[in-house]
């Protein structure tokens, strides 16, 4: 005996080639089925008329500032310009190559702010040799006499920018400040840290660095 599927729990004997007819799925099953694929299909119109509406409102410009966002939602900064390379001996990097003039036309007046005795005629001696003309030599001013931590500090007015960077890029870790004076002159200023000047060679590859041109930032970021 058999009761197959269809036949609401009549029970059948199958004899010979004969079997009983099934009778149609139930027509509830078929409206559930109907009713779902309704639900997709309106899904699906709807999502694509969104996609239209912000298309043709605007919305959709604002996509690339969205996806740029930080997670608490406000658009990330435009990127910094590049930082100006930190070059030894200068601290007034970069600067137009043109502004840097040769050692010949540049007066350096050398000072000892330490209490070794004789850096300062050796350092200017040591200078002139490089091509410096050399102006004033001896104990640094009160001002800065034992306060001078590092190796050494350039002092120029703003007439002397371009050979600060000049002088400045002979040793290794000076600082650089500006003052009032109105002429070219250059005070080099020997520091506690002082040992000696750059060779020639590493002095010429920090002036190539202070004076390399910084590239202007892109206005094109990408997130």
């Amino acid at each position: 005996m058999l009761t197959p599927q269809g036949l609401k729990g009549k029970q059948y004997r199958i004899t010979g080639n004969s079997y009983p007819r099934l009778g149609r799925p139930p027509k509830k099953s078929r409206k559930v089925f109907a009713l779902i694929g309704a639900l997709l299909a309106l899904a699906l119109i709807g999502l694509g008329g969104v996609q239209l509406w912000d298309i043709f409102s605007g919305k959709g410009k604002n996509a690339s500032a969205q996806a740029c966002a930080t997670p608490s939602g406000k658009p990330l900064a435009a990127p910094a310009p590049e930082a100006a390379p930190t070059v030894p001996g200068s601290a007034a990097a970069p600067i137009d190559p043109t502004a840097v003039p040769q050692p010949a036309a540049v007066t350096v007046n050398v000072y000892n702010a330490t209490a070794k005795a004789g850096l300062a005629a050796r350092t200017a001696e040591e200078l002139k040799k490089r091509g410096f003309t050399i102006g004033k030599v001896g104990n640094a001013p009160a001002e800065l006499d034992k306060k001078v931590p590092g190796t050494a500090q350039v002092i120029a007015g703003p007439a002397g920018a371009g050979a600060s960077t000049l002088v400045g890029s002979t040793i290794a870790g000076a600082t650089s400040t500006a003052d009032a004076r109105t002429d070219g002159t250059v005070d080099f200023v020997i520091g506690d840290s002082y040992n000696a000047l750059l060779d020639e060679t590493q002095a010429a590859a920090a002036l190539a660095l202070a004076t390399k041109p910084v590239p202007a930032p892109s206005t094109t970021g990408s997130c």
